[in-house]
């Protein structure tokens, strides 16, 4: 699939990987659209379209998608990479893991995420088939924490976790349908969060990976999800994107 004219949608594009991702693919000559909470709307990349969406309601999504359809004409490629991560112990000095923050979790980070890919699913479907039938691909974002997650990571671990497990029973639903799916497993990266710590905690978490020492830079995370849509042949694998980073 040829990214310069493909229609993209990325979540959480407003922000972090997300902003990259649709800075990335904009860049390449995509025609990308957007879907962050409605306050992050201002900072959405300057030739993106935005739609306000919560990718916990399922209403919102599918209200979306036509705002999508109609700005694109259609749609080609999804990103996902709208999600949370919130630290709290199974066990605690207050007490056992609040499961409100569990719930939510798992509900932004792999709820939100299927819920955004199947409804995306359908409107790839409607594609006229490319090469070896091809109509979309599905870039999901999992993290290095699905397979080696730390203490405090039981709730954003397991969303992960799910999010890597999606990728080849859907690539098994969605093949007759022409559409690929894949994932991302990022390791540590320098996001506007992470930037908020200062630098000496962001020198701190660069030693443990293992090379190149450094975090890794967003634009780094947004190419791999080119390559992806470009490469026809990767279907229904997670790639980890994290410089040999095993978490200690």
């Amino acid at each position: 699939m040829q990214v310069d004219g493909a229609r993209v949608l990325i979540t959480g594009g407003a922000s972090g990987l997300g902003r990259a991702t649709a800075e990335g693919f904009l860049e390449a000559g995509a025609k990308v659209a957007v879907f962050d909470l409605p306050v992050s709307g201002a900072n959405a990349p300057e030739g993106s379209h935005f739609e306000g969406v919560d990718v916990t309601h399922s209403t919102q999504i599918t209200e979306g998608m036509a705002g999508v359809e109609a700005a694109l004409g259609g749609l080609d490629v999804l990103v996902n990479c709208a999600g949370i991560a919130l630290a709290e112990k199974t066990l605690g000095r207050d007490g056992p893991h609040d499961m409100d923050v569990f719930s939510r979790t798992l509900a932004i980070n792999l709820g939100g995420s299927f819920d955004v890919l199947r409804q995306a699913a359908a409107l790839m479907a409607r594609n006229e088939a490319g090469r070896d039938g091809q109509r979309g691909v599905v870039v999901n974002t999992a993290s290095v924490a699905a397979f080696d997650g730390q203490k405090g990571q039981a709730a954003y671990a397991a969303s992960k976790a799910g999010i890597a497990g999606l990728s080849l029973p859907v690539a098994r639903d969605l093949a007759r349908s022409g559409i690929r799916i894949m994932a991302i497993a990022p390791g540590i990266f320098r996001t506007p969060m992470l930037e908020g710590l200062g630098q000496d905690v962001m020198d701190g978490l660069a030693e443990d990976v293992c090379f190149p020492k450094r975090l890794g830079d967003p634009a780094e995370f947004a190419s791999l999800a080119r390559f992806i849509v470009s490469c026809d042949y990767l279907n229904g694998e997670t790639i980890r994107l994290d410089g040999a980073l095993r978490m200690p």
